[in-house]
């Protein structure tokens, strides 16, 4: 008897230290890069990128059970290689629900990956039932790992927030402004009022949709794939209010047609690939750029192979140019998508290969630096809340 308890609990131990172990093993397969560090670049290269001001619209490392503040060898990011990369701002995103067999053409809102993962990972118990509850635990984590930064990680909730941190950064480009946006509003759980619960926590641009229809509206990779629901109307009306930036990545057609049609800011896509590159279901098309260019906001670019049709520096290089050339160069950022289970050229570290690739592409230090984070500093500036 006493071996064969002897024998359950070494089956129990081994089958815990299994599961726990397997978030970080999925993290290191599905965050991947083509090349590993350093990504050389030319010396005209580096000398304009210690020169940008560098922002990143789209970035899911709270999604893992990584310290923000600590070096990795493997995944896209972190406070250290973020620094070394010179990106100034970072807008980091929740995931909060996931379907299983996940792909780009058809998914139900009947599953979800998320829940073993948040279990796996030792997210307090709440986190296990509520997608509101996920989106408020990342939250956390991002201002934990600030408050723990001694100043080199910086939360920006207001216009004042930012202009004082560029301030800052101009003296001393070792911190990174940190903006907090949820992927998909899931999380308010078909009420409105949890809008505010997410404001309250620091959540400044929102996500419609992710990889599901939900109460909000359609995805691009739902089964309907339909319009804003009249909750969603109320939604998008609400953000407006609190001064909330709309992000239409992951939208279905109609969704980005019903809300261009209401909206009265500028919105953004956070992270997408475009039609005239790069065919593909979420992919934006000339009409959409355009629209989302009416409204003074911008498009970020990709570095995957589903948004940009191959794992290279050349093809984002081809999206930044086709949407520059379509709807100005003023409405063109980055939109990494880095460790959204993602395989991309690089990790940070390697942005000094797109100011290089967008160099022999004919872009000016100028419009380079526009692209590479000028533009969200300038659509952030004036669209965030005031103090």
């Amino acid at each position: 008897m006493r071996k064969l308890l002897l024998s359950l609990l070494i089956t129990l131990l081994v089958g815990s230290a299994l599961i726990f172990s397997l978030p970080s093993l999925l993290d290191r397969r599905m965050n991947s890069v083509e090349t590993p560090a350093p990504y050389p670049a030319s010396a005209p290269a580096e000398q304009l990128h210690q020169t940008l001001f560098i922002a990143d619209l789209h970035d899911d490392a709270l999604l893992w059970e990584r310290d923000l503040l600590r070096r990795y060898d493997f995944g896209h990011s972190d406070l250290p290689r973020l620094l070394e990369g010179r990106v100034g701002l970072q807008v980091f995103s929740t995931v909060t629900k996931t379907p299983r067999g996940l792909n780009y053409e058809r998914n139900s809102a009947e599953t979800d990956n998320i829940t073993l993962l948040a279990m796996a990972q030792r997210w307090p118990r709440e986190t296990w039932s509520s997608l509101l509850q996920r989106a408020l635990y990342q939250a956390q984590k991002l201002d934990e790992a600030s408050a723990n930064s001694q100043g080199r990680l910086v939360m920006i909730k207001t216009r004042a927030d930012l202009a004082n941190f560029i301030q800052a950064w101009q003296q001393n480009p070792q911190r990174l402004a940190a903006i907090l946006a949820t992927e998909g509003l899931q999380p308010i759980e078909g009420q409105l009022e949890n809008l505010d619960t997410l404001y309250d926590a620091g959540f400044r641009i929102a996500g419609l949709t992710h990889f599901f229809d939900n109460e909000v509206g359609g995805s691009a990779h739902g089964l309907e794939k339909g319009g804003l629901t009249a909750l969603g109307r109320q939604v998008v009306k609400r953000l407006e209010e609190k001064a909330m930036l709309v992000d239409l990545a992951h939208a279905s057609r109609a969704l980005i047609d019903d809300v261009l049609a209401m909206a009265t800011r500028p919105v953004l896509v956070s992270h997408t690939g475009v039609e005239g590159t790069c065919p593909g279901t979420r992919n934006l098309s000339d009409k959409h750029l355009q629209g989302i260019a009416a409204t003074g906001g911008v498009i970020g670019i990709g570095y995957w192979e589903t948004a940009v049709c191959a794992t290279s520096v050349d093809a984002i290089v081809q999206a930044i140019r086709y949407t520059a050339d379509k709807v100005g160069v003023q409405h063109v950022a980055l939109g990494s998508d880095f460790n959204g289970t993602v395989h991309t050229p690089f990790d940070v570290t390697g942005l000094p290969q797109l100011t290089q690739g967008l160099l022999e592409a004919g872009f000016s230090h100028e419009e380079i630096a526009a692209i590479m984070g000028g533009n969200v500093q300038r659509l952030l500036l004036a669209s965030l809340p005031q103090p």
